[in-house]
């Protein structure tokens, strides 16, 4: 009989593996990526990486067709046909940057507002909004005014982060677990793993959803609601939790604005002369600052000044949430949810964040100097994103999730949701939007940040949006990420002025129009009396031939992100975990095959043709040879830069020197760098003095930042307070009556206002 030819069952797939970050979606795992001559062969998961610990889904797989698509960009493009004709010239690069440099130069020294510069999912935006700043116009934004603002401003504004790249439920120790309007998410491995974990041990899962698809599909409790009508079922399950008591008083009265007293006239809260907030203690009856030592806050504490008696945040969500109107029965029929239901899932949310409670022996000290031989654990977790975030009543719908969280005592503690560094960070801490332009000048400060008060709009001094798209204005105060999906529209119709310039990097009209598609097409290609485009020049960066290119003026093709250098860095949307601070990069694993450049390497050169300060040397020549040179070179502030690992000599973290062998580090490490968390202060993070003390040390604070969460956010009333006429800055009389209703400090339920239009 003939012997059989032996089979290799294993033949090699690669001759080098190279490690970098996956750019499939905004999850941003670590991949293995296999060469075999010189050329991507295979991609795998990296088993090393924080984030996905190997595990890649089929679109992390699938990396291998960016490289390899018939659709990328090969050469700069300049449009020789009408717009949207597809009708293009190559072009050599100096001449793509001296047009773009004609166009641009002009704007910065005249009115640099007539530059609209706005971003997709980039995933660089501390330094487009470095550029931009430098450039001067006030308009610049990127992908998330039109994803989660909701969820991720509502989250700041109440307790100093939200969910996905702010925190993560306690994998460890979880026991039940509760998402709302989740589907696969960014943060898709790590939730598909962390599900896997918690489920194999008995802990249970809630899918809130409409339909039941992804994570729902996998949960033991499914709760199909109607959309939109999240947050009065929350409030309902904040209705009876108080009613039965089952809240963590003591949490409540330590770590929340709970106790702070309200002014009865204003609705504002009571502050010391250094603008601290006042509790009554309860031993002492006295009124006192929220962070004295020794102090015991008064969940039920008054104070009367004469006429007027003021009472604590706690007493006035007692109020409203007893209320009827948030009864199981009251909400069951717009909820979709039974009335038992609605009992059954806060009976168990009780239960087991109070049943089933622990403590781990783990000392620590807060920010009042008490010191707690043990953290107490309440094994609950919520978990929540775009689908209630994305209504027009999202905002106070993601306030009264993480309300109803911190009414369980499941925030930052073991076994319930946790801060991932550089979070938590108050609103306070952060930057408030500035808007002031100078002709040939940088702009007065960072584009976007949190407002808090009327004082704080980007609005010009006839009351006019400063932006483009509105943001940060009466009709959209709150707006923390800006609002690039109202660029075009409000460009096209001049309003609230008209621009010379829009220059557009991975933002493709299809995905930042609204469901409009056809309307965009034609606001780009509308023309004036004169036969002039009425948005004169379009500039526009992306590595493949997308909707967007064929109504450019100028395409300045990208690099795929296997060919360039990228920074997911601490200043701006960094890979940590709860336990952890950690940052990656992205590195050229093969060279591209076509006349392309990274986009922000092209802006490093436009930065220095414009003579843009930060982009210039004293002398006038380029401070950046490209952004791979910007990465380990820039200085944000003293000994901080874009990458927190192997600074100074190899051997600092966070704060250190310029280390010039910093990417090859990274490159060596796996294409990442991870800071653990001492032990003791990775939980209680806005409170612990250890955490503290690390974050000043790791440079995520200039100065321990110990806060209290805001059940009750004061800056909404402010804005309140505007709308009944109180002030020097008023809004419009039609806004008046939206801003009382839709303002509240405490949260509400409204309908969405776009079911009107249903």
């Amino acid at each position: 009989m003939k012997s059989q030819p032996s089979l290799d069952t294993s033949p090699k797939v690669s001759d080098e593996i190279r490690k970098t970050t996956c750019y499939m979606c905004a999850c941003r795992c670590g991949i293995n990526v296999h060469m075999k001559e010189g050329q991507v062969a295979y991609i795998e998961g990296n088993r090393d990486h924080p984030v996905n610990q190997g595990v890649l889904c089929a679109k992390g797989s699938a990396g291998i067709m960016q490289v390899n698509a018939p659709s990328r960009l090969r050469a700069p493009l300049k449009r020789v046909g009408p717009r949207g004709s597809g009708q293009f010239k190559e072009i050599s690069w100096d001449e793509a940057l001296d047009m773009a440099v004609g166009l641009l130069r002009p704007v910065r020294e005249e009115n640099p507002e007539k530059l609209a510069f706005f971003t997709g999912r980039d995933q660089s935006q501390s330094f487009t909004s470095f550029w931009a700043q430098n450039f001067g116009t006030p308009n610049y934004a990127a992908h998330g005014g039109f994803c989660s603002v909701n969820m991720a401003a509502a989250g700041i504004y109440t307790m100093g982060g939200a969910f996905w790249e702010f925190g993560q439920p306690d994998w460890d120790h979880t026991k039940l677990f509760m998402l709302f309007g989740v589907a696969e998410d960014h943060d898709s491995n790590p939730i598909k793993m962390g599900i896997g974990k918690i489920k194999a041990r008995g802990a249970k899962v809630i899918g809130v959803n409409p339909i039941r698809s992804g994570y729902n599909a996998v949960a033991d409790d499914w709760i199909g609601i109607t959309p939109g009508t999240d947050g009065l079922f929350i409030l309902a399950l904040v209705h009876e939790l108080l009613k039965a008591g089952k809240i963590d008083l003591d949490y409540l009265a330590q770590y929340t604005n709970a106790p702070v007293l309200v002014d009865a006239e204003t609705g504002l809260l009571l502050r010391d002369g250094d603008g601290k907030q006042l509790v009554v203690d309860r031993v002492t009856g006295a009124l006192t600052a929220f962070d004295q030592k020794g102090v015991r806050p008064d969940l039920r504490g008054t104070h009367s000044d004469g006429a007027l008696t003021h009472r604590s945040v706690f007493q006035h969500m007692i109020e409203r949430y007893l209320d009827p109107e948030y009864a199981p029965e009251a909400v069951s029929e717009k909820t979709g949810i039974s009335a038992g239901k609605i009992r059954a899932i806060a009976a168990e949310l009780a239960r087991v964040a109070f049943e089933e409670a622990f403590e781990l022996d783990q000392p620590w000290t807060d920010f009042r100097g008490e010191r707690h031989e043990k953290m107490v654990g309440r094994p609950v977790s919520f978990h929540s994103m775009r689908g209630i975030s994305a209504h027009s009543n999202g905002f106070q719908t993601c306030r009264a999730l993480h309300i109803l969280q911190i009414l369980l005592g499941t925030v930052e503690v073991p076994g319930g949701f946790r801060f991932k560094p550089p979070y938590p960070k108050p609103s306070e801490i952060h930057p408030k939007p500035h808007c002031k332009v100078t002709p040939g000048a940088p702009l007065d400060g960072p584009h976007l940040g949190f407002v808090h008060g009327p004082e704080d709009l980007a609005l010009k001094d006839d009351g006019s949006p400063a932006r483009i798209d509105k943001a940060f204005t009466w009709e959209n105060p709150m707006s923390a990420h800006g609002l690039m999906h109202m660029v075009i529209s409000n460009a096209h119709a001049g309003d609230p002025y008209k621009i010379d310039t829009l220059f557009m990097y991975m933002a493709n009209m299809s995905w930042n129009s609204s469901m409009n598609t056809s309307g965009v097409i034609d606001m780009l290609t509308d023309t004036d009396d004169s036969g002039n485009y009425v948005i004169p020049n379009i500039i526009y960066s992306d590595a493949y031939s997308s909707e967007m290119v064929a109504y450019a003026d100028l395409v300045l093709p990208d690099t795929t992100y296997l060919e360039r250098h990228d920074c997911i860095s601490l200043l701006d949307r960094p890979i940590c975990e709860a336990d952890a601070a950690a940052d990656a990069i992205r590195w050229p694993v093969i060279e591209p095959d076509r006349d392309v450049r990274g986009f922000q390497s092209v802006l490093c050169d436009l930065g220095a043709r414009l003579n843009l300060p930060g982009f210039v040397n004293e002398d006038g020549s380029q401070k950046y040879d490209d952004y791979a040179d910007y990465i380990v070179n820039h200085i944000r502030k003293p000994g901080i830069g874009p990458l927190a690992g192997f600074r100074g000599n190899g051997n600092k973290a966070g704060r250190g020197d310029v280390n010039p062998d910093q990417l090859d580090r990274y490159i060596q490490n796996g294409g990442f760098f991870v800071e653990h968390i001492p032990a003791g202060a990775n939980y209680y993070k806005p409170w612990n003095m250890d955490y503290q003390n690390w974050a000043v040390g790791m440079g995520l604070y200039d100065s321990p930042q110990p806060y209290l969460f805001q059940l009750y956010v004061e800056p909404m009333r402010k804005f309140q307070r505007a709308a009944e006429g109180h002030g020097d800055r008023q809004p419009p009389n039609h806004l008046r009556a939206r801003i009382k209703l839709t303002l509240d400090p405490l949260p509400i339920w409204y309908p969405p206002f776009e079911d009107s239009h249903v």
